[in-house]
């Protein structure tokens, strides 16, 4: 149902300002929002019926958009992404050319897919993965490899972001040593004990017994792990794929992990999703797959509505929005 409404838009004149909703929304969020600004026509709209509805839309919250999408939305000012990623501006190239600003929910599933890496890696290092077997069989059986303790260990990030940050400092809260590495100069948290660019790639790999691969997915970082990064790292590492798919080699990941060179990984993202049936990660040993649910959370779609709300404020008044994408780095 649309409900539009004339507003006053802050500067003198009277418009109307439609905001389009993509998908499933709560009812009492979409709710408190008509009542916090009963000037916007606030409409949700099927993801498969996106393309029609936001062909007069001011503004979109949707996970991204198709150049059919881009095309359509006539008078479009504004996208905000229902998730981190902002990839799907490389397949839509007009959008970077455009006076439109696109903002994301950056930092919104940072815990949430922080505390998924470490589920998949206690599951290899404490042998729970084992133990859930073994129950399911009814078998009282210890674990046929030796249990590893985190403590001492070394984490290696790629990405100090949002994400990697918040990898970094749980790392730090298990008693690991942290390094980590960025595409661009940031700060140097306390607990990472050393912080290269990415010319330090080699040496993080070398150095860590856990690598976790918390980077945006760029036309600098795509491909960045390949057979020969892979057997850069320390026999018997482990490795945790949490941004993007395309940043690492997945054939090469599951050789790596046949010939025994990895401890074990876990991959929560991959180039093509879902991960086709006749993918050499499905016959890996010591993987974990998770269908791209580490940032699944009722904590992380509280945040990243809240990101929305806010920004559609902003947006109303006229004032700056949070969390904007430079649309031509891809994050």
């Amino acid at each position: 149902m649309t409900y539009r409404i004339m507003f006053d838009s802050g500067r003198g004149t009277v418009g109307s300002m439609r905001v389009v909703i993509a998908g499933r929304a709560d009812a009492a969020d979409v709710a408190a929002l008509r009542a916090a600004h009963p000037g916007v026509d606030l409409v949700q709209a099927p993801r498969e019926e996106l393309t029609a509805a936001i062909a007069d839309a001011d503004a979109v919250y949707a996970l991204g958009l198709t150049p059919e999408q881009f095309r359509a939305a006539r008078r479009l000012r504004w996208v905000q992404s229902q998730g981190a990623g902002v990839e799907w501006i490389a397949a839509c190239p007009e959008v970077i050319e455009s006076a439109v600003t696109v903002t994301n929910t950056r930092g919104a599933h940072a815990q949430t897919i922080a505390e998924h890496a470490f589920a998949m890696l206690l599951s290899r290092t404490r042998g729970m993965d084992e133990f859930i077997a073994a129950k399911a069989r009814g078998a009282w059986t210890r674990a046929s490899r030796p249990l590893i303790g985190l403590s001492g260990m070394t984490m290696g990030v790629i990405g100090l972001g949002r994400i990697g940050g918040a990898v970094a400092q749980r790392a730090a809260g298990f008693d690991m040593r942290v390094l980590a590495l960025d595409a661009n100069d940031v700060p140097r948290p306390a607990y990472v004990e050393r912080l290269w660019g990415l010319e330090g790639l080699t040496d993080l790999l070398a150095a860590s017994d856990v690598v976790t691969v918390a980077i945006p997915i760029t036309a600098e970082t795509r491909g960045l792990l390949g057979a020969a990064q892979l057997a850069a790292m320390r026999p018997g590492a482990f490795l945790l794929v949490m941004s993007r798919g395309g940043i690492v080699d997945e054939a090469a990941v599951a050789a790596a992990l046949h010939a025994g060179r990895l401890g074990g990984a876990g991959m929560d993202v991959f180039s093509q999703e879902p991960l086709p049936a006749e993918s050499p990660l499905w016959g890996a040993p010591n993987l974990i797959i998770t269908p791209h649910s580490s940032g699944s959370s009722r904590q992380t779609t509280a945040l990243a509505w809240s990101i929305f709300a806010e920004n559609l404020g902003r947006f109303v008044r006229g004032e700056p929005l949070e969390n904007v994408v430079d649309k031509r780095k891809g994050y």
